[in-house]
């Protein structure tokens, strides 16, 4: 469904790529969890996947379509994208906010149809957020701002999803939660997901697959390879931070 060809990621002014991939192809209902230090260059690579920001050299091909050839328009149709970034909608209602994502599916005059409200609420239902449905988006929390998010990007029924850092802002049970129904709506709708994280135990627990982002090269794996937590120790461990790749955890190496 997803397929990397010789793909480099970065910008046209540095003397070295962020991100060089490997070819490498996901099957569709795939739940992929990006993880690495801080710089690594995750977002870089979330962006370019997304056709946000062009490729050095190489392509992404979803379902054989180049990304980066894609129209605005047919580009909303089949990824949907959700970022840490604050988005601020004033005036603008939480269930406003989701009734977005059905845009790209929309006449001329932007009117939404019964299957587009149907839509709406289940995407609602399913990202917890439909008591924030009647409130005024700007007013409420990070936490809750991002529920309406995954539930606009669940409404826009995308092929590819890509969220970037996207439980930053939630507790643990919340973390726990979204990463769930993220896995689940990806098995159930064949929908492929990609999400970066920092919460590198849950993403051992969650994923289908996991793509370590080190030294400007991508590895993946799934997450019970031998090889690929060895490498995870290597990137991730500090004088005071150790991780133990056969137990999946983090422990202090000073008391």
């Amino acid at each position: 469904m997803l397929r990397l060809e010789n793909l480099t990621c970065g910008y046209s002014g540095l003397s070295a790529p962020v991100v060089t991939t490997p070819d490498l192809e996901l099957p569709a209902g795939s739940f992929v969890c990006v993880i690495g230090r801080n710089g690594a260059g995750k977002s870089t690579l979330m962006r370019t996947l997304a056709g946000l920001q062009p490729a050095l050299s190489g392509g992404a091909f979803l379902e054989g379509a180049d990304i980066a050839r894609l129209g605005a328009r047919e580009r909303s149709r089949r990824i949907a994208v959700v970022t840490t970034e604050r988005v601020s909608s004033p005036g603008l209602y939480a269930r406003d906010v989701v009734e977005i994502g059905r845009q790209p599916f929309t006449d001329w005059q932007g009117r939404l149809a019964s299957e587009d409200f149907k839509a709406v609420d289940e995407a609602l239902r399913k990202a917890r957020a439909e008591a924030f449905a009647p409130k005024l988006f700007d007013a409420l929390s990070d936490g809750e701002r991002q529920r309406v998010m995954i539930a606009r990007a669940l409404a826009q029924a995308p092929r590819l999803m890509i969220l970037d850092e996207i439980t930053a802002f939630l507790d643990l049970p919340g973390r726990v939660e979204i990463m769930s129904l993220l896995r689940r709506h990806a098995r159930e709708t064949g929908t492929l997901i990609l999400i970066s994280s920092h919460d590198l135990e849950l993403s051992l627990e969650m994923a289908d697959q996991l793509w370590v982002v080190d030294q400007n090269t991508l590895s993946h794996a799934q997450p019970s390879d031998a090889a690929l937590r060895t490498q995870i120790a290597a990137s991730f461990d500090s004088a005071e931070v150790a991780f133990d790749p056969l137990t999946g955890r983090f422990t202090l190496t000073k008391g």
